[in-house]
């Protein structure tokens, strides 16, 4: 059983639902990453989401660009997130997801980028721009090693949820609102409906996490209420 599916059956055992938080790496600095995970476990988040930075992240408001940035002008590398990691699993055991974009993992190999994130800690990845058409050679080499999680929206059909949720690990990632990540205005009345369908198609097959412009305590209790398994925040 995988990390993060672990977690997921201890929180239902306990009749709870996750909380997963999202932090830039190496914003503004590799210090502040550690003491910000630091803070996050203190607090009791059950999942952490780690960002790698991107040039060009589609997914990703303003904030998070920003983010992105001043990671990348300060000399964030895919080594340095290696060892980072490492660092971060001396703190806490708390199951690890990185967030970034395919070109990151095509331009190294799948087999050796999944192989040393692994080894490194993460249990699992959020690829964003990764369909499922074009993620065979990816799930090969992460059979076994890491849990993916992959993305659907509200307006996502029913075929596409079932097909997506067929290779989906860890957790499915239902975006709650249209467009980027970042502050949005309110609960749209189509992501609680979204929701509803969504756990009543995957029967308990698989965790549903909502994320994108959570923006308040208020937003989190309205999700969980009508049946999210997670809420991610960042």
């Amino acid at each position: 059983m995988s990390k993060i599916k672990q977690k997921f059956s201890e929180l239902e055992a306990k009749n709870e639902k996750a909380l997963i938080s999202y932090i830039m790496v190496g914003f503004p600095n590799e210090r502040a990453t550690l003491s910000a995970v630091k803070g996050l476990v203190k607090g009791g988040v059950d999942i952490i989401e780690l960002g790698f930075p991107f040039s060009d992240p589609m997914a990703d408001g303003p904030v998070i660009q920003h983010a992105s940035t001043i990671s990348l002008e300060k000399g964030t590398k895919i080594n340095n997130f290696f060892n980072l990691v490492k660092k971060i699993r001396k703190i806490t055991d708390t199951p690890l997801v990185l967030m970034t974009y395919t070109n990151i993992l095509y331009s190294r190999g799948y087999p050796k980028f999944i192989s040393e994130a692994k080894k490194a800690g993460i249990d699992g990845f959020i690829l964003p721009d990764m369909s499922i058409e074009e993620s065979e050679e990816y799930l090969k080499a992460a059979k076994g090693k890491t849990d993916t999680i992959f993305l659907i929206s509200p307006n996502t059909s029913k075929k596409r949820i079932n097909e997506i949720a067929n290779v989906t690990s860890g957790f499915l990632y239902l975006v709650a609102v249209y467009g980027t990540t970042g502050v949005k205005a309110g609960i749209k009345n189509y992501t609680l409906k979204a929701i509803k369908e969504v756990k009543k198609q995957t029967r308990g097959k698989i965790p549903v996490g909502v994320g994108f412009g959570v923006s308040t305590p208020a937003d989190v209790k309205k999700y969980i209420s009508v049946g999210a398994d997670a809420v991610i925040v960042g």
